[in-house]
């Protein structure tokens, strides 16, 4: 079975001047990307901002090979100890907890939830490493910070 790619979007900034990169490639993967965007787009506290031009490097356990993360944006917002610079990462929480194996999962979605779980470990590990290096700063969202919803946190 292969991979189901998400469709991709063009996004067109209604402050072209905050973007840094060419505006007419401005690729969105998600409705949540979308959000984002727009946040990042009319939210007058944010500076400049960028989707998926900024690639590390990272290895791969899970293929045992180098392999390239394209970070879904990079923010620079004002803030109360002046100008900071953020690399957002945009997922579902569920990618950002270790899977369990519940009782009626199969087993072949047990470890597809696993290998997305490690990959997603891997990358954060490199763009946290590589966020300080620059003084930046990595976070990864979720629906619970782009919508405000309730997510039961595992115990």
């Amino acid at each position: 079975m292969s991979k189901k790619w998400p469709e991709v979007k063009n996004f067109y900034p209604t402050n072209p001047e905050k973007y840094i990169g060419d505006l007419t490639n401005i690729k969105m993967r998600s409705s949540w990307e979308i959000k984002f965007a727009k946040y990042c787009d009319t939210n007058p506290s944010v500076l400049k901002w960028n989707s998926e031009d900024i690639r590390i490097p990272y290895w791969s356990t899970l293929e045992n090979k180098q392999r390239t993360y394209h970070l879904d944006f990079i923010v620079t917002m004002v803030t109360v100890d002046g100008p900071r610079t953020y690399l957002i990462e945009i997922k579902p929480y569920n990618q950002t907890i270790k899977p369990e194996m519940k009782r009626g999962k199969k087993q072949q979605t047990y470890l597809t939830e696993c290998q997305t779980y490690q990959l997603n470990i891997d990358k954060w590990r490199a763009a946290n490493e590589w966020a300080k290096s620059y003084g930046y700063t990595f976070i990864v969202l979720t629906e619970e910070q782009l919508y405000g919803k309730n997510i039961k946190k595992k115990k």
